[in-house]
Formats: structure tokens, C-alpha cells, sequence
């Protein structure tokens, strides 16, 4: 139930992992709809979801320490939020937006610190306060606008935000959607720890995009261009995202198990689908199969690709997620 308290067992650490919920440092104080500052790219691709989607600024009250969030909204129906991946933003929903506009009203959000989005300061504090960085504003944005029983789909630290918002149950979400997901299970591969520690972000200012796509070749799809595109003019803001940057790595260690919330997903009563590339090079596809294992009402999808399958193969993606949505799977 959207506002109310959540369960005791969420305040607690939790045994593996150390993690604890916090309340949010974030509160929904006035919604502006002045204009956002976007690249050439961003700004041609935000034309086209147009008139469908508008994109709103979220500013949070001033004791918040400077919280904002954009969001790109549009459609009408059942809320359904998209949540993407570390250093992207809500644009790169772009192949999928206008579908599933036509059924659900989608709310796409720049996650705290990246895209236009500005989170509070981090200071470190380790995975918990890491963690509350991504989660809390979003909680208190969905909270505060009573977004009620949301179907949330997270891709990547995306998927993390949405597992713990579901476990959270201050906003409990109808459904959940998980893409090569970040948070079910200890193992992400070496050289993926490697790059994000290196920064997206400043080897795309070191290399350019060109270079960055040549070294991080982006998904394969009719989309590619566009998102590579769209990316690199993402990640090359002249100063980066170094609080959501610093955030994230601490909740990625170079070296041993990845701090994730496996052994409470059997919490999340809601249906469930666990899409994955079964060849995802940061989160393996073995890591889906314990998931899915462990979600009480689960459906599990690997199909081939990569990290990032929604983008490679969009119309088969939301193949998918209308065949989970309408309950036909």
C-alpha cells in the first residue's frame, strides 16, 4: 500500500549482505515543467516521442541536499516505470516508450545523479548508504505523487532499485520486471567491474564516443546507431556523474561476491519476469535461473543476447513484456 510503513524485517540488516533500509532523504516538494537541458541527440530523440511524452523536472524540498529527478511521462493506463541501467538515462527507453504508451502510463526516470537527474551529494558510507543514494528519491517521488501498484522494470542497476523497492513495500509495486539485472546474486564478470571502475564516463571523454563504441561495441539491434549515439552524448558531459559514479562503486567491488539481495527475493509475492541475454557479459545467465528459482510467482525468459536484450531486439522485448503484463505467460 502506497505511504504505509514498511514490514519491521525491512529496518534490519540483513545477514549476508549488511544492508539496511533507510527512510528517504528526499521529499516531493513542487513539480516544474521547465525546460531540461539535452544534447543534439537526446534532443531529437525526445522530438519524436512528442506529443506522447512530455519530460518534467521533480525538485525536492531544500533540506533535501539537491535532489531532482526527471521524468519522461506519457500514455494512459496502469503506471508502469522504467528504471535504466548505470550512467544512462530515461531517453534510452527510447525504442520501447511509444508501445507501451498505448496500454500503460509510463513513467521513465533519470536515476539520482545521472542524465538530468541531480542526487544528493555522496559522501560514502558503504552498500547501504550507496544503496538509499539510487533508492530513496525514487521511493519518495512514487510516494509522494501516490503512484500506486506501479509495474516497475529495472535493466541493470535499474533492476537493483526495483528489487528493493519491492522489498521496501512503502510503494508496492503490481508487477516486477527485471532485464540482466543487478542485486540477484553475487557474480558480475571481471572486465565489467573493470570498466565501470575505469568510468564510462571519462573514457568516453578520453577515447570519444567513436573510440568508447569501439571499445564497448554497443548492442546489436535496429536501434544501435541511435543508441550508441545517444550514450556516448550521455556520458560525455564535461564533468560526469562523479556522486552517482562513486555510489555505484561502492556497491561494486573489483574483486569477490557483489553485495545483492538473493536470499530475500522469495519475498517478492508479486508476478515477477526474469529476462536475460544468455550471453550477458556483466551478470551471467545463471545468475536468472537462481532468480527466477527463488521469486514465488516468477516467469524466466533468456534469449539470445547480451546485457542489454530489450535494446538488441526491441519488438521481440516487448513481445515479452505484453504477453507478462496481460498475464499470458
Amino acid at each position: 500500500m502506497v505511504g504505509a510503513n514498511p514490514p519491521d524485517h525491512v529496518g534490519g540488516a540483513h545477514p549476508l549482505t549488511g544492508w539496511t533500509a533507510r527512510p528517504a532523504r528526499c521529499y516531493l516538494s513542487r513539480v516544474s515543467t521547465s525546460h531540461l537541458e539535452a544534447g543534439p541527440v537526446e534532443r531529437t530523440v525526445l522530438a519524436d516521442l512528442g506529443p506522447t511524452f512530455r519530460q518534467r523536472s521533480i525538485a525536492p524540498s531544500a533540506g533535501s541536499a539537491g535532489c531532482t529527478l526527471r521524468v519522461l511521462e506519457g500514455g494512459s493506463g496502469p503506471p508502469l516505470v522504467l528504471l535504466h541501467g548505470r550512467g544512462g538515462a530515461a531517453s534510452v527507453w527510447f525504442p520501447l516508450l511509444p508501445h507501451l504508451a498505448r496500454t500503460h502510463r509510463v513513467l521513465a526516470v533519470d536515476l539520482p545523479g545521472f542524465g538530468a537527474s541531480r542526487g544528493a551529494r555522496f559522501h560514502g558510507g558503504g552498500v547501504e548508504a550507496a544503496l538509499a543514494f539510487f533508492v530513496d528519491p525514487v521511493e519518495a517521488w512514487l510516494a509522494a505523487e501516490g503512484i500506486a501498484a506501479p509495474v516497475l522494470v529495472g535493466h541493470s542497476l535499474g533492476g537493483l532499485v526495483a528489487i528493493e523497492l519491492s522489498l521496501r513495500r512503502r510503494v508496492a509495486p503490481a508487477a516486477l520486471a527485471l532485464i540482466g539485472s543487478m542485486g540477484v546474486g553475487p557474480a558480475m564478470t571481471h572486465v565489467s567491474r573493470l570498466f565501470f571502475r575505469a568510468g564510462p564516463e571519462r573514457l568516453t571523454r578520453a577515447l570519444g564516443p567513436r573510440g568508447l563504441a569501439r571499445l564497448v561495441p554497443p548492442p546489436p539491434g535496429p536501434d544501435s546507431a541511435r543508441l550508441a549515439a545517444l550514450t556516448g552524448e550521455i556520458s560525455a558531459v564535461p564533468l560526469g556523474y562523479p556522486d552517482a559514479a562513486a555510489a555505484f562503486d561502492a556497491l561494486v567491488p573489483l574483486t569477490g561476491p557483489v553485495p545483492h539481495r538473493g536470499a530475500r527475493l522469495h519475498e517478492i509475492e508479486v508476478p515477477a519476469l526474469v529476462f536475460w541475454g544468455d550471453h550477458d557479459e556483466v551478470f551471467p545467465a545463471p545468475l536468472a535461473i537462481a532468480a527466477a528459482a527463488e521469486l514465488p510467482r516468477s516467469v524466466l525468459r533468456i534469449e539470445p543476447g547480451g546485457h542489454s536484450p530489450h535494446h538488441e531486439d526491441p519488438a521481440r522485448a516487448l513481445a515479452i513484456l505484453d504477453a507478462f503484463l496481460s498475464g499470458k505467460t
